[in-house]
């Protein structure tokens, strides 16, 4: 089965990978992103699987973290250590649930990116791991949610102190092969290369 599928890569050295199918619990990228809920109590997909494989100790932080703030508004992060993961952090952000298009969930969902890249770069984190936040339960077409996380990266990336590194770990063959075409067709109107990997 395919792992690495294609990269883009900046004038400067930075990188932005495609990897699926792959499972965003074994990365060891210096974070990762978890689709989270509001309330960041664990649940289903990605936020169960990581805080499954995690350990108690993440949903222990995400608690605290709720206790102060009540809940993470959509669009918005936050950061936990990783527990028993190979990251060393994970960034917990919540995804937009997708209703007809017009309710502001391609702004949402860029917010999601950006936070993330944000907080990973404001504690010096050179890589990062995102999934295809709200793609799952929370509905979002994959073709249109690739668009806008590909876009926000693409913005981001180069912009970035300490961040090195993107990879997108995608699930699926089909979710993959959303983001690498997304990232093929970005990539004409951006300094990156696009480079295609296994397959």
């Amino acid at each position: 089965m395919p792992d690495f599928v294609a990269r883009l890569v900046f004038p400067n050295s930075k990188a932005l990978e495609f990897h699926g199918p792959a499972d965003i619990t074994k990365e060891t990228t210096e974070a990762i992103v978890n689709a989270a809920n509001s309330y960041l109590a664990g649940g289903g997909g990605v936020d169960g699987a990581i805080h499954r494989a995690g350990g108690p100790s993440i949903l222990e932080e995400c608690q605290r973290i709720i206790a102060k703030i009540g809940r993470l508004p959509a669009g918005k992060a936050v950061m936990t250590t990783a527990g028993r993961l190979p990251a060393r952090y994970v960034i917990h952000t919540v995804g937009p649930r997708y209703e007809n298009g017009n309710r502001g969930e391609a702004e949402t969902l860029a917010s999601c990116y950006r936070e993330s890249l944000r907080i990973a770069d404001d504690h010096q984190v050179s890589s990062i791991s995102f999934p295809a936040i709200s793609t799952g339960v929370y509905g979002y077409p994959v073709e249109a949610a690739a668009e806008v996380a590909v876009q926000c990266v693409l913005q981001g990336l180069p912009e970035t102190t300490h961040v090195q590194l993107v990879r997108f770990v995608l699930f699926d063959m089909s979710t993959c092969n959303a983001f690498t075409r997304a990232a093929q067709n970005l990539s004409q109107h951006n300094s990156a290369i696009f480079e295609k990997g296994t397959p």
